[in-house]
């Protein structure tokens, strides 16, 4: 159940792994520290010397330079950076209880004289580790002038402690062979969430401290530990979250922000999962019918997939299916929860999207079921996402501030002929409520919801296909940010950084003349040319 980047049309450098909600990205571990690298230029201390390479003790956080954090494997972009570790108390409420200790990397400005504002990346999920994105952000030229920070959020991978829980990764591999939204699989879910709060809570975990205020705190107590006046954010998907608490709760130490792949704090739930949803499967259904080829072959899409949601859910679909890599089959089920939650990561690949679904309507499941079962049964799926986060934050700040029947609301107003057991489980959310139930954290303040205001510079970047957060998130964050510029990347899914040239473009001007994002590329953007399969 978190916002991750699923595999997608490749425009940059790096593929992405994560295919879907509730399913981890990442690799087994296999990486050790990196040693420090040599002082770099200076950039924004005011001490003489590089940020990141100073210890320095700010109130109740302090940063002291040391090896790079752990990553699950060696990361190119990170051997020239500078790195350390930032330790704050796990819960502000009680400083002399407990601390954490979170992996911070600095990759150096590729100019021989950086601006002395540097970039901070904020990664998605909830439970992504910043510092596993590094090749992302690099490869998207972030750090062109500019030193870029990223720093593992409290709880994920690197930080110490993590609240990883490879037990539910387990347990969605094995899902695949069973009823999506059935009552049996919400029991073993529910349980195997349990299984890893119980865990986590044995080890003294505080599990109510792993929520975004908390984060928000650390990135700014790190500001002021690395003894910079001001910095930048660039957020993607479930960052953005993050980042609007941030500018709200700590606007001070902001020069601009970049967001990519919106959610708002304020309409965080299911409901607003069921319209991104809708405003992703729009876009590329409608991008097909512009095409008189795809229109041809594939015509009326919606009613297409309409009719499998449906079909599938009275008669699920079994099937058996041999990944790449693997000597023996695997058994999938397909329901029509599961081809919601497929489709809802299958607009980063949205030139097979017609096809596929023909094939299925068809009677020829087996490209869907592959790409369904391949992140989850991957052993890259396995032991990366913070869960821990995931619930910390849903469970605190979006289930105690939408009823069950606003969540459903959402399913019928999006996709009214759906079947109510599906409407009932939002897409990237499925038995959010159930676990929430079981991983019991207080809620949040009200003001957790509060919009956030101000005049921060704010770039808000969207897709066009993208299903996971949809493309009006961008105007309405921008109604109550007086400086904000709001773009749409036509085409794109989730996260247009990762696979726009365009996008990265877009966002390197923004943070030159954040006042004036160069767009002209636009322009020449063109849409997919879909498969056709005769």
């Amino acid at each position: 159940m978190e916002f991750h980047q699923a595999p997608r049309r490749r425009r940059t450098a790096r593929r992405l792994l994560a295919p879907s909600a509730a399913t981890a990205t990442g690799l087994l571990v296999t990486g050790l520290l990196t040693a420090p690298a040599q002082a770099q230029p200076l950039t924004g201390t005011g001490t003489g010397a590089p940020i990141g390479t100073v210890a320095r003790t700010v109130g109740d956080a302090s940063f002291e330079p040391g090896p790079c954090p752990k990553t699950p494997e060696p990361i190119e972009e990170l051997k020239g950076a500078r790195c350390g570790t930032l330790t704050v108390p796990e819960n502000r409420a009680e400083p002399s209880r407990r601390t954490i200790e979170l992996g911070v990397a600095i990759v150096p400005a590729a100019a021989d004289k950086p601006k002395p504002d540097p970039i901070v990346w904020l990664a998605g999920g909830p439970g992504d580790d910043a510092v596993g994105e590094a090749k992302m952000a690099i490869d998207g030229g972030l750090n062109r002038d500019r030193d870029v920070i990223l720093m593992s959020q409290r709880g994920t991978y690197s930080a110490d402690p993590n609240v990883l829980c490879p037990n539910i990764d387990e347990f969605n591999a094995q899902a695949v062979g069973l009823v999506y939204d059935a009552p049996s699989t919400e029991r073993l879910h529910v349980e195997a969430t349990k299984a890893c709060r119980d865990k986590l809570a044995g080890r003294g975990i505080d599990l109510s401290a792993y929520n975004d205020s908390e984060s928000a705190a650390d990135y700014d107590d790190l500001r002021t530990a690395l003894g910079i006046k001001q910095w930048n954010l660039y957020a993607i998907s479930y960052g953005t979250h993050l980042a609007l608490v941030y500018m709200r709760l700590h606007p001070e130490g902001l020069r601009s922000v970049g967001l990519d792949g919106i959610l708002p704090p304020s309409k965080g739930g299911s409901a607003l999962t069921w319209s991104s949803a809708r405003q992703g499967f729009d876009g590329l259904f409608k991008a097909c019918a512009d095409q008189p080829a795809c229109n041809k072959r594939y015509p009326n899409l919606p009613a297409t997939f309409d009719k499998l949601v449906r079909d599938l859910e009275a008669k699920p679909v079994t099937t058996n299916v041999t990944l790449p890599g693997e000597d023996k089959p695997v058994k999938v089920v397909l329901d029509g929860g599961a081809l919601v939650n497929w489709m809802t990561s299958a607009t980063h690949v949205a030139e097979q999207v017609p096809a596929a679904l023909d094939e299925l309507a068809n009677g020829k499941p087996e490209r869907i079921a592959k790409q369904w079962a391949g992140g989850k049964l991957s052993p890259q799926a396995v032991g990366r996402v913070a869960h821990g986060l995931v619930y910390g934050v849903f469970c605190s700040e979006w289930t105690p501030y939408e009823s069950q029947e606003e969540a459903l609301k959402g399913g019928q107003e999006a996709f009214p002929s759906f079947p109510r057991s599906v409407q009932a489980q939002a897409p990237q959310l499925t038995f959010l409520r159930p676990d929430c139930a079981v991983w019991n954290v207080p809620a949040a303040a009200p003001s957790i919801r509060d919009v956030t205001r101000g005049d921060i510079p704010t770039l808000a970047l969207s897709g066009g296909f993208d299903a996971q957060t949809g493309a009006d998130n961008g105007p309405y964050v921008a109604r109550t940010l007086s400086k904000a510029k709001v773009v749409t990347v036509p085409y794109e899914p989730h996260v247009v950084f990762a696979t726009s040239e365009c996008a990265q473009e877009i966002a390197v001007s923004f943070f030159e003349d954040p006042a004036a994002p160069k767009t002209e590329c636009l322009k020449r953007l063109e849409p997919p040319r879909f498969e056709i399969v005769r």
